[in-house]
C-alpha cells in the first residue's frame, strides 16, 4: 500500500480503506460533489470537506514525492548517496525537511566558501572547527600560498572561517533550531522609506510606517497589507528575532572550548547568522507565512461567496430590472419567468430631467403589459432615489420591490458571455438583465461572473491566484451540485459546473438542445457527443428534467438506482409515482430490507429523502427586505440610529452592512455579538439581515461604524430612530468623536476598525 495513505490516514484520523478508496475514484475522474452524494457506502459518507482534504493533501505528497526522486538521481549522480542518506530522503514529510537534507549536496555556483576551498584552506576550517588549544596564527601561517592568493595568515583565517560558516549553514539542527526560533521569537518590522514619508499615495499605509510585532501572532490580512506596502515601494520589512539571541542559539550548539580556535569559530558563527542563515529562513518565513495568509483569506473569500451564491432566490417570476443612474436615466428591462429579455428602455424621473410623470407612466404600463410580479432595483448609484420613485407611482400591491446588490453587473455586461447571449444589446441594457436574473436565481448568474469581481473577498488580488481559482472553483461546483441544475434552461456556464462536465461538454449539451429540442429524459444525455459514459455517471444525478417521461428525472436520485426504486413500487404494488406522492406508501418501506453489498443505509435514506421532496432546492425560502424609510444617504444617519441592514462581506476582523446609504459600514469583531467572538463567521453570513446600531458617522471619510450588540454604549439600548435616539445621540456626542490613541493597524481598507477600537475604549471609560 502506498505510504502516503499511511501519512494522510494518520493526519486526519481516517482510515487507510477510506483513504485509498477516495484516491482510487479521483484516479477514475470522481468529483468531489459525486462523491460526496453518491458513493457514500464508499468513502464511509465522507463530506465534501474531508475529500478535499484527502485530494490536496494527496496532491502535495505527490508533488514532494517528485521532488524527492529527483533530489536522489542528483545525489546519486555525485556518487555521495548512501543507504542512510537515502532512508532519510524517503522519510521526509515536508518539503523544508527534505531541502535541509539536500542542501550539503546541491550544486551551487561559487561561494567564498568554495574559492577559499579552492585556495586549500579546508584543512585549516576542520583544525579550527575541533577547537583544540593550538596557536590559530602560528598555523595560519603555514597555509600561505602566494600562488593560491593566500597572501597572509589573516587571509587564510578568513577563508577558513567562511568555510566553518557554511558548514553551519548547512546543519540540519541548526537551521532547525535557527527556524523555530524564526517562529517563536520573529519579530515583523515596518518601517518607512524616508524618502517615501510624505507621499500621498503612501498615506494609506501610515499605520506601517513604523510598526513590529510577533511573526507567529500576525493575523493574515494585516500581513498582506504589509506586503503590498512593501511591494508598492513605500516601507521596508524586516522579519527575523533577535540577532543575540539567534547567534547564542548557534553558540550553544557549536562552541565546545573557549580558546583561540573557539574565538575563531564565534567569528564565524556571527557571519554565518547574518551573511548565510537569517536571508535564507527571512525568505522561507516570508514564503510560508504568505502561503498561511494566503489560504486563510482564500477561506474567508470561499466563505462570503458560498453564502452569496446560495442566497434565497425569488423563484420563476416575471420582473421588471432598473438599473438606477441620474444623468444616463434608469435602464429599464422586462423580463419573463425564465430570465428572457422581453422589452428595455431607459427612464429619467431623477435630477436632471425630472421626468417624473412620464416615467410613472411608463412603469405602470410595463408592469401591466408584461404582468410584472416583481421590481429589482440594483443597490448602486441612485438606488434609494430609485427605490423612492418606484413606491411612489402606483404599484398593485402584490408587485414586490427588491433592492439587489449589484456588485460584478458591469464586469458581465461587457464580458465575452454576456456579448454572446445579448449580441444586440449594449452594456446598460445587460447589466440591468444581470440585476434581474440575480433576484429570481442568484446562483444562476453569479456563475457567470469572475468570483473575484462580486465584492465579498479579502486581499484577493494580493493571494497566489491559481490557488484562489481552484479554492473558488470548488466552491461554486459544490454550490452548483448541492441545488442542482434544470438542463433545459441553464446556460452553459453553470452547465459548465455540474460534476463530471466542464465547459465543452456543457456548450455540447446547450447546442443539443438547440438543435433537437428539450431533454424528455436523463438518458438522452448520452446521445450529446463526447458525453461519455463516465461523464454521464458523474453528472446525472445532478441535472434535473422538468415535466420528464420518468418521474425520477426531476429528482436528485441517480439513474443507477432506479432500478431499486422500481422495486420499492414492486413491493408496494404500486407505481413510482405514487411512491412519491404518497407519504403513507413511504412510510411502509422498510429501508434495511434493501442493503445490499453496494447500497447501504446512507444512500437507502438519502432516496427515501428525495422521493418525500423530489428536486428540492436547499436554498432558504426568499424573504422580502426593505432598508429604513427616510435613511437615504450617510449624512441621514445619527448616532444610535437601529437600522435594518444586509450583511455584504465578512472579513476577520468584523463584517460590512449596507444599510442604504450607498457606504457600507463597519461592525466591528468585538460589536458583532454581545459575547466574545473569534471568528466573525460564528455570528454572520454574507446577504444575512442584520439589525445594526449607527456608532459613528464620519462623513468627510465617508466612514460608518455600527454595532449589533444589545447595548452598544454602555447603557439601555436604542430601539427607534425618534427624537429620544436624537437625544441620546447627543448625550453621547463626546463618545462619538474620534479619539487619539496609539493605534494598532489592521489593513489598509480596515482603518474603521481602529476606529471602532478607539470608541470602544473611550465608552469603557
Amino acid at each position: 500500500m502506498d505510504k502516503n495513505i499511511h501519512l494522510i490516514a494518520s493526519e486526519l484520523s481516517l482510515t487507510l480503506s477510506q483513504i485509498e478508496v477516495v484516491i482510487n475514484l479521483l484516479a477514475e475522474g470522481a468529483t468531489i460533489p459525486f462523491m460526496a452524494r453518491y458513493r457514500k457506502e464508499a468513502t464511509g459518507s465522507l463530506d465534501e470537506v474531508q475529500l478535499a482534504k484527502i485530494r490536496d493533501r494527496h496532491e502535495q505528497l505527490a508533488e514532494l514525492d517528485k521532488r524527492k526522486e529527483a533530489i536522489l538521481k542528483s545525489i546519486e549522480k555525485q556518487e555521495k548517496l548512501t543507504p542512510a542518506l537515502a532512508k532519510a530522503i524517503e522519510e521526509a514529510i515536508t518539503l523544508t525537511e527534505l531541502e535541509d537534507i539536500y542542501l550539503p549536496y546541491k550544486p551551487k555556483r561559487k561561494t567564498r566558501a568554495s574559492i577559499a576551498k579552492e585556495k586549500g584552506l579546508e584543512p585549516l576550517a576542520l583544525t579550527i572547527f575541533e577547537q583544540h588549544k593550538i596557536d590559530v596564527e602560528a598555523i595560519a601561517t603555514t597555509f600561505i600560498n602566494n600562488e593560491l592568493g593566500v597572501t597572509h595568515s589573516q587571509e587564510a583565517l578568513e577563508g577558513a572561517r567562511d568555510i566553518i560558516a557554511e558548514w553551519i549553514s548547512e546543519n540540519q539542527e541548526a537551521r532547525k533550531n535557527v527556524r523555530e526560533l524564526f517562529w517563536q521569537d520573529g519579530q515583523i518590522h515596518s518601517t518607512v522609506l524616508k524618502s517615501k514619508v510624505e507621499n500621498e499615495d503612501a498615506q494609506k499605509f501610515k499605520d506601517y510606517f513604523d510598526w513590529k510585532e510577533p511573526i507567529k501572532k500576525t493575523p493574515s490580512h494585516r500581513l498582506l497589507a504589509m506586503r503590498r506596502a512593501e511591494k508598492e515601494g513605500f516601507i521596508m520589512l524586516d522579519i527575523s528575532p533577535t540577532e543575540e539571541l539567534a547567534i547564542q542559539t548557534l553558540e550553544k550548539q557549536f562552541i565546545k572550548s573557549s580558546n583561540a580556535s573557539s574565538g575563531q569559530v564565534a567569528l564565524a558563527i556571527k557571519d554565518c547568522y547574518k551573511r548565510l542563515l537569517k536571508p535564507t529562513l527571512e525568505s522561507e518565513v516570508r514564503l510560508e507565512t504568505k502561503l498561511q495568509a494566503d489560504a486563510e483569506a482564500i477561506k474567508v473569500f470561499a466563505s462570503n461567496l458560498k453564502k452569496l451564491l446560495l442566497a434565497s432566490p425569488l423563484g420563476q417570476k416575471r420582473v421588471l430590472a432598473l438599473d438606477p443612474g441620474f444623468r444616463s436615466g434608469i435602464k429599464t428591462v422586462c423580463l419573463g419567468a425564465q430570465g428572457e429579455l422581453l422589452f428595455d428602455t431607459v427612464i429619467y424621473p431623477l435630477e436632471p430631467q425630472r421626468e417624473t410623470t412620464k416615467s410613472a407612466t411608463i412603469v405602470l404600463g410595463l408592469c401591466d403589459r408584461f404582468k410584472i410580479e416583481a421590481i429589482a432595483i440594483g443597490n448602486g448609484t441612485a438606488s434609494r432615489e430609485t427605490e423612492a420613485f418606484v413606491k411612489n407611482v402606483g404599484l398593485p400591491k402584490e408587485i414586490i420591490i427588491v433592492m439587489v446588490n449589484e456588485s460584478g453587473a458591469s464586469v458581465y455586461s461587457a464580458s465575452d458571455v454576456a456579448r454572446e447571449e445579448f449580441p444586440n444589446h449594449d452594456v446598460t441594457v445587460r447589466g440591468a438583465v444581470s440585476i434581474g436574473r440575480r433576484l429570481t436565481d442568484p446562483l444562476a448568474e453569479l456563475v457567470k461572473i469572475d468570483p473575484k469581481s462580486i465584492g465579498v473577498g479579502q486581499y484577493q488580488h494580493d493571494v497566489d491566484q491559481t490557488k484562489l481559482k481552484d479554492g473558488l472553483d470548488d466552491v461554486v461546483m459544490s454550490c452548483v451540485n448541492s441545488v442542482g441544475v434544470e438542463v433545459n434552461t441553464a446556460s452553459k456556464e453553470l452547465l459548465s459546473y455540474v460534476s463530471g462536465l466542464g465547459p465543452q461538454l456543457a456548450r455540447g449539451i446547450v447546442e443539443y438542445r438547440n438543435q433537437h429540442g428539450p431533454f424528455k429524459k436523463r438518458e438522452e444525455l448520452q446521445k450529446v457527443p463526447r458525453l461519455g459514459e463516465k461523464a454521464f455517471e458523474q453528472c446525472a444525478g445532478f441535472l434535473r428534467i422538468q415535466d420528464a417521461i420518468n418521474p425520477l428525472d426531476m429528482s436528485a436520485v441517480h439513474p443507477e438506482r432506479y432500478g431499486l426504486v422500481e422495486k420499492f413500487a414492486e413491493d408496494l404494488g404500486c407505481s413510482v409515482k405514487d411512491l412519491m406522492t404518497s407519504a403513507e406508501l413511504r412510510k411502509k418501506l422498510d429501508l434495511k430490507k434493501y442493503v445490499s453489498e453496494t447500497v447501504g443505509l446512507p444512500t437507502l435514506v438519502d432516496i427515501l429523502s428525495e422521493l418525500e421532496k423530489p428536486g428540492r432546492d436547499p436554498r432558504e425560502k426568499f424573504e422580502l427586505f426593505s432598508f429604513e424609510e427616510g435613511v437615504h444617504e450617510i449624512k441621514d444617519l445619527k448616532v444610535g440610529m437601529v437600522l435594518p441592514g444586509i450583511v455584504t462581506n465578512v472579513t476577520n476582523f468584523g463584517a460590512f452592512v449596507d444599510v442604504g446609504v450607498h457606504q457600507d459600514g463597519l461592525v466591528h469583531i468585538s460589536h458583532l455579538s454581545d459575547r466574545f467572538i473569534k471568528d466573525p463567521n460564528q455570528a454572520v453570513a454574507v446577504q444575512q439581515k442584520v439589525k445594526v446600531t449607527v456608532v459613528e458617522v464620519d462623513i468627510s471619510r465617508k466612514r460608518i461604524a455600527l454595532s449589533m450588540k444589545t447595548d452598544p454604549f454602555g447603557a439601555a439600548p436604542t430601539h427607534s430612530n425618534t427624537s429620544e435616539a436624537e437625544k441620546r445621540s447627543n448625550q453621547n456626542k463626546s463618545a462619538s468623536k474620534p479619539i487619539k490613541m496609539e493605534r494598532k493597524p489592521e489593513r489598509v481598507e480596515e482603518s474603521m476598525e481602529q476606529k471602532m477600537a478607539a470608541l470602544l475604549n473611550k465608552f469603557k471609560k
